[in-house]
Protein backbone atom coordinates (compact mmCIF):
# COMPACT_ATOMS: atom_id res chain seq x y z
CA UNK A 1 0.00 0.00 0.00
CA UNK A 2 2.92 2.61 0.54
CA UNK A 3 2.41 5.55 1.98
CA UNK A 4 -0.93 7.41 2.46
CA UNK A 5 -1.78 10.73 1.94
CA UNK A 6 -2.79 12.77 5.07
CA UNK A 7 -5.63 14.72 4.88
CA UNK A 8 -5.48 18.71 6.57
CA UNK A 9 -8.25 21.13 8.08
CA UNK A 10 -10.91 21.25 6.36
CA UNK A 11 -11.15 18.63 4.70
CA UNK A 12 -14.16 16.75 5.28
CA UNK A 13 -13.08 13.10 6.10
CA UNK A 14 -11.69 14.90 9.51
CA UNK A 15 -14.80 15.66 10.68
CA UNK A 16 -16.59 12.47 10.16
CA UNK A 17 -17.17 9.67 13.34
CA UNK A 18 -15.62 6.95 12.13
CA UNK A 19 -16.84 3.07 12.38
CA UNK A 20 -15.91 0.15 14.57
CA UNK A 21 -14.44 -2.50 12.29
CA UNK A 22 -16.02 -5.48 11.85
CA UNK A 23 -13.23 -7.77 11.19
CA UNK A 24 -9.70 -7.29 11.42
CA UNK A 25 -8.16 -8.84 8.07
CA UNK A 26 -5.28 -8.97 5.65
CA UNK A 27 -6.81 -5.35 4.38
CA UNK A 28 -6.94 -4.35 8.04
CA UNK A 29 -3.27 -5.11 8.38
CA UNK A 30 -2.33 -3.61 5.12
CA UNK A 31 -3.93 0.16 6.09
CA UNK A 32 -2.23 -0.15 9.21
CA UNK A 33 0.95 -0.83 8.01
CA UNK A 34 0.77 2.27 5.94
CA UNK A 35 -0.57 3.87 8.45
CA UNK A 36 2.62 3.16 10.50
CA UNK A 37 4.87 4.11 7.45
CA UNK A 38 3.13 6.83 7.26
CA UNK A 39 3.19 8.12 10.39
CA UNK A 40 7.34 7.74 10.87
CA UNK A 41 7.72 9.35 7.73
CA UNK A 42 5.34 12.60 8.30
CA UNK A 43 7.06 12.00 11.48
CA UNK A 44 4.50 12.48 13.80
CA UNK A 45 3.79 10.18 17.16
CA UNK A 46 0.37 9.09 15.96
CA UNK A 47 -1.98 9.06 13.18
CA UNK A 48 -5.76 7.59 12.80
CA UNK A 49 -7.41 6.33 9.93
CA UNK A 50 -9.57 9.42 9.45
CA UNK A 51 -6.16 11.19 8.68
CA UNK A 52 -5.54 9.16 5.86
CA UNK A 53 -9.33 8.89 4.27
CA UNK A 54 -10.40 5.65 5.90
CA UNK A 55 -13.22 6.55 8.74
CA UNK A 56 -12.86 3.60 10.63
CA UNK A 57 -11.29 3.13 13.80
CA UNK A 58 -7.98 2.48 13.84
CA UNK A 59 -4.96 4.56 15.31
CA UNK A 60 -1.06 3.86 14.90
CA UNK A 61 0.87 5.71 17.16
CA UNK A 62 4.59 5.35 18.74
CA UNK A 63 5.99 8.37 21.12
CA UNK A 64 9.12 7.06 21.56
CA UNK A 65 10.67 9.15 19.18
CA UNK A 66 9.15 12.07 20.80
CA UNK A 67 9.96 10.98 24.32
CA UNK A 68 13.24 9.20 25.44
CA UNK A 69 11.54 7.37 28.51
CA UNK A 70 8.54 5.90 26.81
CA UNK A 71 8.06 2.60 28.02
CA UNK A 72 5.78 1.36 24.91
CA UNK A 73 7.27 1.38 21.40
CA UNK A 74 4.75 0.66 18.19
CA UNK A 75 1.27 0.80 19.21
CA UNK A 76 -1.68 -0.14 16.66
CA UNK A 77 -5.09 -0.37 18.00
CA UNK A 78 -8.41 -1.55 16.63
CA UNK A 79 -11.80 -0.24 17.70
CA UNK A 80 -10.10 1.61 20.91
CA UNK A 81 -12.48 3.26 23.79
CA UNK A 82 -10.78 5.41 26.61
CA UNK A 83 -12.93 3.28 29.59
CA UNK A 84 -11.34 5.50 32.24
CA UNK A 85 -9.88 9.11 32.29
CA UNK A 86 -8.82 11.02 35.56
CA UNK A 87 -6.76 13.84 36.39
CA UNK A 88 -5.81 17.24 34.27
CA UNK A 89 -2.64 17.93 32.70
CA UNK A 90 -2.22 21.10 29.66
CA UNK A 91 0.05 19.85 27.31
CA UNK A 92 0.73 21.81 23.82
CA UNK A 93 -0.36 19.86 20.79
CA UNK A 94 0.10 19.72 17.06
CA UNK A 95 -1.31 17.28 14.35
CA UNK A 96 -0.43 16.30 11.34
CA UNK A 97 -4.09 17.15 9.62
CA UNK A 98 -3.45 20.76 11.21
CA UNK A 99 -0.02 22.07 10.06
CA UNK A 100 1.90 24.78 11.31
CA UNK A 101 -0.29 25.56 14.42
CA UNK A 102 0.35 24.09 17.99
CA UNK A 103 -1.68 25.20 21.22
CA UNK A 104 -2.14 24.23 24.75
CA UNK A 105 -4.57 21.77 25.09
CA UNK A 106 -6.57 20.27 28.52
CA UNK A 107 -6.91 16.39 28.67
CA UNK A 108 -6.74 13.60 31.26
CA UNK A 109 -3.75 13.05 33.02
CA UNK A 110 -4.33 9.41 32.81
CA UNK A 111 -6.52 7.09 30.92
CA UNK A 112 -7.18 3.41 30.75
CA UNK A 113 -7.68 2.45 26.35
CA UNK A 114 -9.17 -0.79 25.71
CA UNK A 115 -9.15 -2.22 22.13
CA UNK A 116 -7.51 -4.92 20.03
CA UNK A 117 -4.48 -5.61 18.28
CA UNK A 118 -4.01 -6.91 14.85
CA UNK A 119 -4.09 -10.14 16.20
CA UNK A 120 -7.75 -10.06 17.35
CA UNK A 121 -6.31 -9.87 21.06
CA UNK A 122 -7.95 -7.69 23.16
CA UNK A 123 -5.38 -4.76 24.73
CA UNK A 124 -5.52 -2.60 27.16
CA UNK A 125 -3.16 0.44 27.76
CA UNK A 126 -3.00 2.29 31.47
CA UNK A 127 -0.74 5.71 30.28
CA UNK A 128 -0.16 8.90 31.79
CA UNK A 129 1.61 12.21 30.46
CA UNK A 130 2.52 11.99 26.91
CA UNK A 131 1.32 9.09 26.28
CA UNK A 132 -2.16 9.95 27.61
CA UNK A 133 -2.45 13.27 25.38
CA UNK A 134 -1.55 11.03 22.07
CA UNK A 135 -3.96 8.44 22.90
CA UNK A 136 -6.64 10.91 23.76
CA UNK A 137 -5.73 12.82 20.84
CA UNK A 138 -5.85 9.97 18.01
CA UNK A 139 -9.21 8.61 19.85
CA UNK A 140 -10.66 12.56 19.22
CA UNK A 141 -9.70 11.96 15.24
CA UNK A 142 -11.94 8.84 15.63
CA UNK A 143 -14.80 10.78 16.97
CA UNK A 144 -14.10 13.30 14.26
CA UNK A 145 -13.10 15.80 16.80
CA UNK A 146 -9.30 18.14 16.11
CA UNK A 147 -7.36 19.26 19.36
CA UNK A 148 -8.23 23.23 17.78
CA UNK A 149 -12.10 21.87 19.03
CA UNK A 150 -10.37 22.19 22.22
CA UNK A 151 -8.62 25.32 22.55
CA UNK A 152 -10.36 28.80 23.00
CA UNK A 153 -12.89 29.82 20.41
CA UNK A 154 -10.80 33.02 19.51
CA UNK A 155 -7.37 31.11 18.92
CA UNK A 156 -9.58 28.26 16.60
CA UNK A 157 -10.93 31.07 14.33
CA UNK A 158 -7.76 32.87 14.12
CA UNK A 159 -6.70 29.67 12.97
CA UNK A 160 -9.48 29.01 10.45
CA UNK A 161 -8.96 32.68 9.19
CA UNK A 162 -5.31 31.87 8.60
CA UNK A 163 -6.71 28.64 7.01
CA UNK A 164 -9.00 30.06 4.49
CA UNK A 165 -6.27 32.97 3.52
CA UNK A 166 -3.60 30.56 2.64
CA UNK A 167 -6.48 28.56 0.18
CA UNK A 168 -7.46 31.64 -1.39
CA UNK A 169 -3.88 32.80 -2.26
CA UNK A 170 -3.00 28.74 -3.32
CA UNK A 171 -6.59 28.69 -5.17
Amino acid sequence: MGTLKIYTYPDEVLLKKAVPLENIDGEVERLANAMVETMYLAPGAGLAANQVGRPVRLVVLDVTRMQEDASQGLIILVNPVIVEAEGKQVFEEGCLSVPDYAADVKRAARVLVTGYDLAEKEVSIEAQGYLAVVLQHELDHLDGILFIDRISRLKRELYKRGVKKRMMKEG
